[in-house]
């Protein structure tokens, strides 16, 4: 008979009932002896109790059932249900007792030998265990080693004797009698070997060797082994239902998550599933939960800002939700976590540009100081976080009033660190970062100088070797720098660069702060150039604009920031580095966006940067066009492998249903149940992506095409993109290989180009009320400018430098207000010097065409080369309605004639009339992305 459970450190105890009868006896002998395993039993087990009662209390009972009681064993109350019957024995049984499980087997000798040993070791342990002498221990560790030495790997019982062994050896490595660890840690580990997921045991096992690790961390404090511990249990704790022997093991596990909330921050992906890990050893309504959240979430942070990934901030900021959610009005810690709440809003605030997230991190702040009042230990810590909260807030919504505020909260900091506090110095600095803010909008001189001499003191209290040092030098550089290009001194500028010199020189190439000593040295060497004109000074500068966009310690919202504002300069000052902007922060933004993991997320990711939506593109615009650089070529896909294909898309629908759907859950529970199964689908459409990128041909797929492959939209002839900003208007002639061809364009401006846009549009309206033999001068007149200012620099570098033969075919692609100017129509209108002709116009050149973007024109030769048909559209418009000008009367016959150049392979549609509209065009459209030519006739 045996019955489940539990004594101390051994997690599964039987109860066996001895029958020790005899003609002689006047009583019943009860031995109660405990196991160690669920399944096949090793020996005896050791005695932990024994009970005798007489026949005749036993017989009073007469035929109920009465329950049979032992003393306590170890915490622990064992019963029998016992009934009474009288029965009597054959005369030929000889009074002989059998194992009624093993009927009909009798056990080798070498068995037999084994159990008695067994029984003998731990019949020693149990003297050890109570008596605390050590040669009962070394007694019962020799007996259990016979056990183990005659138990090979193969025998049925070496796992049950593995553990014999393992537990003796370590109840003496606790009492301080045994030395031997790691020997033992071994034991329990072989035993677990033994007993894979589904053996009974397993469990068991499981518990062993978390406590030979527990045991082992609390003398050594070997960070692996808690590590392991906490492993062990989050696989142990599911097996372990609440009617188990095993269930009360909370004292381990609170210990080893105590253990591991102790631990370092460790960003790496094995350190993030450790927190995951302990998190789940504590559930709902544990009192550990809240400083786990607290751990993971400190760590997540971490790594976003070691790497940038926005999904590790956003997970950050759920974690730290949820921490203050479990810290309600009048718990102690409320306003830590509220503070730890509001940095991550901060940050995500910064990286994504969401007022909703400044303003929540503003109310978290305000809490926290409210809850820290006057003569709170973190009071000033308070004032000061605040202070840098509105400090950003001021920069994004100039509010002057958030400014002040800010300065009067660290001015009061400041009357509770004074000189001799350790963070006075510190004070000192934000401080002066406030003050130099508020002269940034106020340009009052007095903040600034204030600022430059809080600086120096600030500066003056950090040693050389500490660690903030250098955000001071940078800082006190760019006061410096401000107040240059005030006073014009030379003595400034000359300063701050010789700090930011003596930064990068302290510095290791991949400190963070690197990239802000970059920073201030463009600052510096621009203001020099702008007042001194050395074109040195403008060379360093971007010099320091590369190395900045380049620096790989920040995420790319920085460097695309700082890339945009070389492109900004590069642009204002002629440089010629201009394109390689450009082209920096296109590479820059294409790897913020594909940090997110849906196209929802890209889109988000996308808005944050207007700069960058406005930079000059390979196709129609300067709009930055995220649906086309994210446009993903499934039907490639399908016709290699439709299974991933189909996979893909599926993964797709489910992960942008799974964000949308996210965002309208209110309940806390759902909504963490809906972010899991979010970030599960993420990481499969990640792994999806990855499988997609194995194949032949796709490496690229979902990321925006390499120069190199863009250049073959050339193989036809150079396209030639018209790029208009507010700075310059230039061309970029793209050839087959090698690098771009910039020709700038100094004749005319973005402001003439609209003007130019608007009389070709007046011009045009007007001769279509003019009789046919009338001059049109003023298109003559705006066809010659478009000559003049715009394709007469292209045309010469296609003739001079590129040799590009007459009639060759060359692709035009403008872009922004280049897109309103026929440029096709570029004509001289005037004679030779010689006399001998007229001059030849752009079309007697070259053959003009048009494409909309590099990658559409790829496009559009990879579907020829299928054999699609192409498709014609001719939208013929000879009847305008009533008050938009007179009936167009050649349309039909000219209509007629474009028709007999149509390959008669083409299929051709024509609209007219009342369906000519933008609606009727676009369903007059074919399906697929074909070359699609438009005629206005």
């Amino acid at each position: 008979m045996s019955t489940p459970g539990g004594a101390g450190n051994h997690p599964s105890v039987s109860y066996r009932l001895i029958d020790l009868l005899s003609h002689a006896s006047r009583a019943l002998s009860v031995e109660i002896r405990a196991s160690y395993e669920l399944g096949r039993m090793l020996g005896g087990g050791e005695v932990v109790g024994r009970l005798q009662m007489s026949w005749d209390e036993l017989l009073n009972h007469g035929d109920e059932p009465f329950d049979l009681s032992f003393p306590p064993v170890r915490g622990v109350h064992p019963s029998l249900k016992l009934k009474v019957a009288i029965v009597y024995t054959c005369d030929d049984q000889e009074d002989t007792l059998f194992d009624v499980g093993n009927a009909g087997l009798r056990p080798s000798l070498v068995d037999c030998e084994i159990a008695r040993d067994t029984d003998a070791g731990h019949a020693q342990f149990a003297k050890y265990v109570t008596r605390k002498k050590v040669s009962h221990l070394k007694c019962a560790v020799d007996l259990f080693q016979l056990v183990l030495d005659r138990c090979p790997v193969s025998h049925p019982d070496h796992a049950t004797a593995l553990t014999n062994l393992a537990w003796a050896r370590l109840r003496g490595y606790i009492l301080n009698d045994f030395q031997d660890i790691d020997a033992t840690t071994s034991l329990f580990r072989d035993a677990l070997a033994l007993r894979p997921r589904h053996h009974p045991d397993h469990p068991l096992s499981l518990y062993n060797l978390t406590q030979a690790l527990i045991r082992r961390h609390n003398k050594k404090r070997t960070a692996a082994d808690i590590r392991e511990a906490a492993q062990l249990y989050h696989e142990l704790l599911p097996l372990c239902p609440e009617d188990m022997y095993l269930h009360g093991i909370t004292a381990g596990v609170d210990y080893v998550i105590n253990e591991c909330i102790g631990l370092p921050t460790d960003t790496s992906e094995e350190g993030i599933h450790l927190r995951r890990v302990v998190l789940e050893l504590c559930p709902p309504g544990h009192r550990l939960r809240l400083r786990t959240l607290d751990k993971l979430a400190l760590a997540v942070k971490a790594r976003f800002d070691q790497h940038g990934s926005i999904n590790d901030l956003d997970m950050s900021i759920q974690l730290r939700h949820e921490t203050v959610s479990l810290c309600p009005e009048g718990h102690a810690e409320r306003d830590t976590y509220l503070n730890n709440l509001a940095f991550s809003l901060v940050s995500c605030f910064d990286h994504q540009g969401k007022p909703d997230d400044l303003d929540k991190a503003i109310s978290s702040h305000e809490e926290a100081l409210h809850l820290r009042p006057v003569g709170h230990k973190y009071h000033d810590y308070s004032l000061n976080t605040l202070g840098r909260a509105l400090i950003v807030c001021f920069n994004e919504r100039g509010d002057i009033n958030d400014i002040t505020r800010a300065i009067s909260l660290y001015r009061e900091t400041l009357t509770l660190r004074p000189p001799g506090h350790p963070r006075h110095d510190t004070t000192l600095h934000n401080l002066a970062l406030a003050l130099q803010t508020r002269y940034n909008k106020s340009r009052v001189s007095e903040d600034l100088n204030e600022a430059i001499d809080l600086y120096r003191e600030s500066l003056r209290l950090k040693g050389l070797d500490h660690p903030e040092r250098h955000k001071t030098l940078l800082n006190l550089s760019s006061v410096l720098c401000s107040r240059f290009k005030q006073t014009q001194k030379n003595e400034d500028v000359e300063e701050t660069i010789t700090l930011c010199q003596g930064s990068l020189a302290a510095l290791s190439s991949l400190h963070p702060a690197m990239f802000f000593t970059y920073i201030w040295l463009q600052q510096a060497y621009l203001s020099r150039y702008q007042i001194l004109h050395d074109p040195a000074d403008l060379s360093l500068t971007i010099r320091n604009f590369k190395l900045t966009s380049r620096h790989p310690t920040q995420g790319f919202s920085h460097r695309i920031i700082g890339a945009i504002r070389w492109a900004h300069q590069a642009e204002v000052y002629q440089h010629e580095s201009a394109l390689e902007a450009y082209q920096m922060c296109f590479e820059l933004f294409d790897g913020h966006v594909m940090t997110r993991s849906s196209v929802i997320s890209r889109r988000e990711a996308a808005t944050t940067f207007r700069g960058a939506q406005s930079l000059p593109v390979d196709g129609r615009g300067q709009q930055w066009s995220l649906a086309s650089r994210l446009r993903t070529p499934v039907k490639d896909l399908e016709s290699v492998n439709p299974t991933l294909a189909r996979n893909y898309l599926e993964l797709s629908k489910r992960v942008s249903n799974a964000a949308q759907s996210s965002a309208t859950i209110t309940d806390r529970a759902a909504a963490d149940q809906a972010t899991t199964e979010y970030r599960t689908l993420t990481r499969q459409w990640e792994a999806t992506v990855a499988e997609i990128h194995d194949l032949p041909a796709f490496s690229r797929f979902l990321l925006p095409p390499l120069y190199e492959d863009l250049q073959a939209a050339a193989c036809q002839g150079p396209v030639i993109i018209l790029i208009a900003s507010q700075y310059s208007c230039s061309a970029i002639i793209v050839l087959t290989s090698g690098d771009p061809h910039h020709v700038p364009l100094p004749s005319i401006a973005l402001a003439d180009l609209k003007i130019l846009k608007d009389r070709f549009a007046r011009a045009i309206r007007d001769s279509s009320q003019m009789n046919p033999r009338e001059s049109r001068m003023d298109l003559i007149v705006l066809s010659r400018i478009i000559w003049d200012q715009i394709m007469l620099p292209i045309v010469n570098v296609l003739k001079h430098v590129l040799k590009l033969k007459r009639c060759s075919r060359i692709w035009l692609c403008p872009t922004a207000a280049f897109t309103s100017i026929p440029l096709h129509a570029a004509h001289p209108f005037q004679t030779k010097v010689d006399g001998s002709g007229k001059e030849p116009c752009l079309e007697d050149l070259y053959i003009c065409s048009y494409t909309p973007t590099l990658s559409a024109l790829i496009r559009s030769r990879q579907l020829m080369k299928k054999r699609v048909p192409p498709s014609f559209v001719a939208i013929r418009q000879g009847q305008p309605g009533a008050g938009r000008g007179k009936a167009l009367l050649a349309v039909d016959s000219e209509l007629e004639l474009v028709h007999k150049l149509i390959p008669a392979m083409a299929n051709h549609t024509t609209i007219s009339n009342d369906a000519a509209t933008r609606a009727g065009s676009l369903s007059a459209l074919p399906p697929v992305h074909g070359r699609v030519i438009l005629n206005r006739v």
